[in-house]
């Protein structure tokens, strides 16, 4: 039986690692070929060797030329691209106060920059055959605020309405291309996990039993959980769906 994404090709930002690379082992599972595009190359050079369906480039996302050569060598490799996943992030906690402005220009640079450049680079991509899915990795901090997340609650707002603009305009040209935001809460990835640098053992542990009790489900999310809304976002399974936010939290927004 042919896979739910059987011979479309994806490309997936920040794919060595997280939610990306979750992702990628999942769509590379029903039948797509998958490219992980990741700043670290040799890591995605080395996750890509142990798996026959994937296929390593580097790309720094907040580098418009390096976009132009990441899609450039897709199109010219596999001749089309169908599904683009944009999930490189990265997430410093600080509150308006104590933020820096350099920090604060970062995190933009790499979460809405980065999203920009890449829906620009997918759609142009995309519609010569009029049809694609592009993925926005938001996060449940683009729905609702905390008081030490001041750079990324922006980032992550922002990328929930770019998605809308991204979505209304393919629609507006008569394209099939979608464009939707996934907004996921806590994850067991190594962003999370970033968490405990720096910390004792016995305050890491604080930290996480505070976060993991902010979930009505009790508990973080696996990767896998959310690759599995992603891969239904990329498949045609989802052609009807575009513009929206899909939220995967645990019920954090639910109450």
């Amino acid at each position: 039986m042919a896979g739910r994404l059987q011979d479309k090709i994806v490309l997936i930002t920040g794919g060595a690692s997280g939610i990306g690379l979750a992702t990628a082992l999942r769509c590379a599972e029903e039948g797509a070929g998958v490219i992980i595009a990741d700043i670290d190359e040799p890591k995605a050079q080395s996750v890509a060797a142990a798996h026959p369906a994937l296929h390593a480039l580097q790309l720094d996302v907040t580098d418009e030329n390096s976009w132009e050569r990441v899609v450039a060598d897709v199109l010219t490799r596999f001749g089309r691209l169908d599904v683009l996943v944009n999930s490189a992030g990265i997430a410093p906690l600080g509150d308006i106060e104590h933020e820096t402005l350099a920090q604060f220009r970062r995190v933009m640079d790499v979460n809405v920059d980065g999203v920009f450049l890449g829906c620009r680079a997918a759609v142009r991509a995309m519609r010569p055959r009029g049809d694609g899915s592009i993925v926005n990795m938001s996060s449940v901090s683009g729905i609702i605020g905390g008081y030490n997340l001041a750079a990324y609650n922006a980032s992550k707002g922002a990328v929930r309405l770019l998605t809308k603009s991204v979505a209304l305009y393919c629609a507006r040209i008569g394209s099939r291309i979608r464009c939707n935001s996934v907004h996921p809460t806590f994850v067991e990835t190594p962003m999370l996990h970033g968490l405990r640098a720096g910390r004792s053992a016995e305050d890491a542990a604080r930290i996480e039993n505070a976060l993991r009790a902010q979930v009505p489900l009790g508990r973080f999310a696996q990767p896998e959980e959310i690759a599995g809304l992603i891969v239904y976002l990329a498949s045609d399974e989802s052609t009807f769906a575009t513009g929206a936010e899909f939220i995967i939290d645990g019920g954090i927004t639910a109450g």
